[in-house]
């Protein structure tokens, strides 16, 4: 998501451009040397790639023509401050704002010089892009009725500030929050690199990935860099302790990977750690390597892991870690045969495996004999449910049912009660609607007279890009005015919703801090709010914001 918005602005400017001027063409200043357009399509791919093409629309627009119709040096600028544009009160970018609800982040860390080289490689590509023409059939508007505020305000109060990693907004990529197995203890994790234990209204470094691993990459955002951990659920005797992050294309043989056609953006890899001294607030230990994957883009990696919380020891599902995997952008960049749809994709699924066995291939961990296809060739045995644009966040209900939040292309975004060997659609549904992968899959249609042949089970909650950009996985609260309500967000907008599971229904939050309602953009000042939900051991419900690094706590 992080990269549409830059050129969903600058696709506006090319049509304004034409409107003020035909016959403008810009883009004479461009370097046209065969080693910058080399680079720029080496950065280009690393940076914007996830979300547009110079062939038909992505999850941005096409960029093809698109350095001819507007000014160099506005690309420059908005690209490198967009917030300073908005500001300014420039008219494009106020528009693009207002239209998509939200503000890209800020890439300063973008070099000048890098910035003038994607620019060199997108001038390569001269033909003017085609105006946006609705598919037959397409629905302009899949979910019809808005959604309504709760009556229900949830109070909020002040935690904690995390550690900034970076000067520069998002001051620290706070993702995701779990309480520590049976222990007590609640950590989070920052992205680029660093797991915090958070000890009242203090946060202590436990572990230091970035440190731990030569090879780790935190950039160029969209989710890579440390993305997930879990603690084994008897982690206070056994010490051991779960993590996944990316690391560059190539840096070893991928257990998971495809045809050498297909290009590789970077490898996530699964780690078990093993504490020397469990009940120590500062991990020393020694780590192994458990699965390694490539994938085709920057975006939707290995981005969960989780133990089910809800089982005993004498249970079959106690010490499974299942592992959520994106489909890489596999889909939108022209690749959909990798994805778990078909016969041999882990990508676009939740696996399930045992991290202290050794019957996989590579003889690093096990696969459970109650796996759905374990005894099966149909797909990869670690495979638990598939059909997945990124299953970003796992929980459970009190009854041991899965749940997974996922993330959508252009439409829908969905909550999804999660079933063995179960289909959940993607890369041919998007929520509860039939997408064209192969020639438009930006776009929803309803679904047709035969659907039941496909076999997809959909999901319990969803709603549509009128209400959010990207679901912040959530929870199902267990205490207050909200339990018994599934409680999640949308992570680009900070919008704040309550999901009734036994109905479908979803409701809009409201949330007040020192007893004045505001919505999260105005609590972390900013538009971009980057918001995620966490839990903690006593089950109360926490919301925290990537943009200013802060942890609120639900107190009603």
């Amino acid at each position: 998501m992080k990269y549409i918005y830059i050129l969903l602005l600058l696709i506006i400017g090319v049509f304004q451009g034409c409107k003020q001027n035909p016959k403008t063409e810009f883009g004479n200043s461009i370097a046209t040397n065969v080693k910058e357009i080399e680079n720029g399509q080496h950065l280009f791919t690393l940076h914007c790639s996830s979300c547009h093409n110079f062939n038909k629309k992505g999850i941005g627009p096409n960029l093809n023509g698109l350095t001819r119709k507007v000014k160099t040096d506005w690309i420059k600028e908005f690209v490198n401050d967009p917030g300073e544009m908005i500001s300014k009160k420039d008219s494009r970018a106020l528009e693009l704002m207002k239209e998509n609800q939200v503000q890209m982040p800020s890439f300063r860390h973008i070099n000048e010089a890098d910035i003038e080289a994607i620019i060199s490689y997108m001038h390569t590509f001269n033909q003017s892009p085609e105006l946006d023409t609705h598919p037959k059939g397409a629905l302009e508007n899949p979910i019809k009725d808005p959604l309504l505020f709760s009556s229900i305000t949830a109070h909020l109060e002040f935690i904690a500030q995390v550690p900034a990693s970076s000067e520069e907004s998002p001051l620290a990529r706070i993702n995701k929050m779990e309480c520590a197995g049976n222990t007590g203890r609640l950590f989070i994790n920052d992205l680029r690199g660093a797991l915090f234990e958070i000890k009242g209204n203090e946060l202590s470094l436990f572990l230091s990935i970035k440190d731990l691993e030569k090879n780790f990459i935190s950039e160029p955002g969209l989710g890579t860099g440390f993305g997930s951990f879990a603690f084994h659920p008897d982690f206070q005797k056994n010490g051991l302790l779960y993590t996944t992050h990316s690391e560059p294309q190539k840096t070893q043989q991928a257990d998971f990977t495809f045809s050498d056609s297909i290009p590789r953006s970077l490898q996530w890899v699964l780690k078990e750690w093993k504490s020397n001294t469990p009940k120590s607030h500062k991990f020393s230990g020694t780590g192994r390597e458990l699965l390694r994957i490539d994938f085709v883009k920057t975006s939707h990696g290995m981005q969960e892991i989780a133990f089910n919380p809800t089982v005993g020891k004498n249970d079959e599902d106690y010490g499974m870690l299942y592992v959520c995997l994106g489909d890489g952008g596999s889909v939108e960049k022209g690749y959909k045969e990798i994805v778990s749809h078909h016969k041999k994709g882990v990508w676009g699924s939740i696996l399930r495996i045992d991290p202290r066995g050794n019957t996989s291939t590579n003889g690093n961990y096990g696969i459970p004999k109650d796996n759905p296809f374990a005894k099966m060739d149909s797909k990869p045995k670690e495979v638990w449910a598939f059909g997945f644009r990124n299953p970003n966040r796992i929980t459970w209900n009190a009854s041991g049912m899965m749940l997974s939040s996922d993330i959508g292309y252009s439409n829908i975004e969905e909550v999804n009660f999660i079933s063995p060997g179960k289909f959940y659609g993607w890369p041919i549904r998007e929520g509860t609607f039939k997408i064209d992968p192969d020639h438009s899959p930006e776009y929803v249609h309803d679904l047709p007279e035969n659907d039941t042949d496909y076999g997809i089970t959909y999901p319990i909650l969803q709603y549509d890009h009128t209400e959010g950009l990207a679901i912040s996985g959530g929870f199902l609260a267990n205490k207050g005015l909200l339990s018994g309500n599934y409680i999640f967000g949308d992570i680009p907008t900070g919008n704040l919703f309550i999901g009734n599971l036994d109905t479908g229904a979803i409701e809009k939050l409201k949330v007040s801090i020192s007893n004045e309602t505001k919505s999260f953009s105005q609590i972390s000042k900013s538009n971009r709010t980057d918001l995620r939900v966490g839990k903690d051991c006593e089950g109360s419900i926490y919301f925290f914001t990537k943009a200013d690094g802060k942890i609120y706590r639900v107190i009603n």
